[in-house]
């Protein structure tokens, strides 16, 4: 009857909002790495000598900017044209036990061309052998959205990560020494389309709202501290594995 058509309709619109959202996800995930890899083509570029312009090395690296660039402008117009269907719906996680140390020092080896080019010093100080119960590959997500805004406010400066047991979870940590955020956007930080004014600093609008979602959807919280001039540190807490309390310290 007409109630089962409007049920089943409306199941296809949630069906069509989560499609969506996972796509806006995805393709604003890819930035960073896009980021890093067009980084590293550049230096690639200026390391090669001047009288090695025509050989078969230097037409690669020409041929790989040029293919990275057009890359970015189809994540970027992808983006643009998803941006407005990020909606709420719940996140589904792979859960198991993580640990995190490898995790963020791999993450931080594959963003080296990012914070080497911003000249800024990225410190892994997760203890090792330190577990969380987590979503790995979203888990990676976080803590690239967070690094990768802690880079744009912080060039010439330090980023530190870090992890403790507080109150029976796992707390983690990015904090930078860089210009902070002004008090006036610190409530609106993890709104969804939420951008800097200004524009060598303006990023997607989703990269904090994808943390935020990320981290509630593992049953955590995400804060934010920050103080103009002096920095800013995000935290955000992570069930642990079962058994685990102990062995984290």
């Amino acid at each position: 009857g007409v109630a089962v058509k409007t049920y089943a309709a409306q199941k296809a619109v949630e069906l069509q909002q989560r499609r969506e959202e996972h796509l806006a996800f995805v393709v604003h995930d890819l930035r960073t790495p896009l980021s890093a890899m067009s980084v590293a083509a550049q230096v690639l570029t200026e390391s090669l000598p001047e009288s090695a312009t025509s050989n078969d090395a230097a037409v690669m690296v020409r041929t790989l900017q040029r293919n990275l660039g057009r890359l970015d402008a189809l994540v970027t117009r992808v983006m643009l044209e998803q941006v407005n269907f990020v909606s709420s719906a719940g996140r589904k996680l792979e859960l198991r036990e993580v640990d995190l140390w490898p995790l963020v020092q791999n993450l931080l080896h594959d963003m080296r061309p990012l914070s080497e080019a911003s000249q800024t010093r990225v410190l892994n100080l997760v203890p090792k052998d330190f577990t969380v119960q987590a979503d790995a590959a979203l888990l990676t997500q976080v803590f690239q959205n967070l690094v990768s805004n802690a880079l744009r406010y912080a060039p010439h400066g330090e980023v530190l990560l870090s992890a403790r047991v507080a109150h029976g979870r796992v707390e983690c940590s990015v904090e930078d020494n860089g210009e902070g955020i002004p008090p006036e956007r610190l409530e609106r930080i993890f709104d969804k389309l939420e951008t800097d004014p200004d524009p060598e600093k303006s990023g997607t609008g989703l990269g904090l709202a994808i943390v935020k979602q990320t981290v509630e959807a593992h049953g955590g919280e995400v804060t934010v501290e920050s103080r103009p001039d002096h920095g800013t540190i995000f935290r955000f807490t992570l069930p642990l594995p079962a058994g685990a309390a102990a062995g984290n310290s």
